[in-house]
């Protein structure tokens, strides 16, 4: 996606500024409209701001329209007749186009037990999860209250906000709407960092298959060359890093049991917090292993 200068859209016309942004918020031109009117905006996080402050001050049958302006998630006849390029995208972030026919049915079943409940559908800022998240916040908000589900969603859909708007403009300043998970490799048998230990980042799933985020080489540092996940948030949920030691100790002939008593070696690892930075090292010799979160 091509980003607009925040300087072009402060001398843009209204109309050209509307068109700019008209889908930051789902089917919600109203918004870039009033938004537009309190140019000049010194940063991205100003024009965030204005942005947030007339979805949260709209009317309350305006609110409930801008809810119902969004799609079910993972609903096949919805996706069939045409998400915007923007829900398609964040529902495929998740996984939400590979549902095995198990996960199918689960969104279903909490799709219409929410959407009977409230009236409306449920809303999620979905590149802040994955799959099993997903499912398992919508079963902790089915117990709550019209009220609080109503500002859940409005909550929701200013997040979404926050990341399309990251996406589309470009700006001195930026959005706090990104995590990070990185790794690196610590030869203990050697005392120095392992180069050329692959790398494989699994997300797990309960009820479908899990999927291979990533892979990666560790470098000369003990380090992969990029982080595991950067440049957006870290999808809520648990975790696998693979590291195929017992291949690295025997391209350095490094004396072990055959089979190497430790060959691939699987961390498990949970994440909670979206925009936060999570540091998953190794430790390892042919014989044992730890791990931690680190910085």
């Amino acid at each position: 996606m091509s980003q607009v200068a925040l300087s072009d859209l402060n001398a843009a016309s209204q109309a050209e500024f509307v068109a700019a942004l008209a889908n930051v918020v789902e089917y919600s031109p109203w918004i870039a409209e009033q938004v537009a009117a309190r140019r000049p905006f010194a940063g991205i996080n100003q024009l965030f701001d204005a942005i947030k402050a007339a979805i949260q001050s709209a009317l309350p049958d305006l609110q409930l329209a801008l809810i119902r302006a969004h799609p079910d998630l993972a609903d096949k006849t919805q996706r069939a007749a045409g998400l915007t390029a923007e829900s398609n995208a964040e529902q495929n972030s998740a996984g939400l186009d590979r549902l095995s026919e198990a996960e199918y049915a689960a969104f279903e079943r909490v799709n219409k037990a929410y959407c009977d409940k409230f009236g409306f559908p449920y809303i999620v800022c979905v590149r802040r999860h994955s799959k099993d998240s997903i499912l398992r916040d919508f079963e902790t908000r089915l117990s709550n209250i019209a009220k609080t589900e109503t500002r859940r969603a409005i909550e929701e859909i200013c997040r979404i906000a926050a990341l399309r708007l990251d996406q589309l403009v470009a700006a001195d300043d930026k959005l706090k709407v990104h995590g990070r998970l990185s790794t690196h490799v610590l030869d203990n048998h050697s005392g120095k960092p392992a180069s050329g230990i692959a790398v494989e980042l699994v997300e797990l799933a309960s009820l479908g298959e899990s999927r291979v985020i990533t892979r990666a080489v560790t470098n000369h540092d003990g380090r992969t060359d990029a982080p595991l996940i950067s440049g957006r948030p870290l999808p809520i949920g648990r975790y696998e890093l693979r590291f195929s030691v017992g291949k690295y100790y025997a391209e350095r002939n490094v004396p072990m049991s055959d089979p190497p008593f430790l060959d691939e070696i699987p961390l498990r690892f949970a994440i909670s917090e979206p925009e936060g930075h999570y540091h998953v090292p190794l430790m390892v010799t042919p014989w044992s292993y730890a791990t931690y979160r680190g910085s």
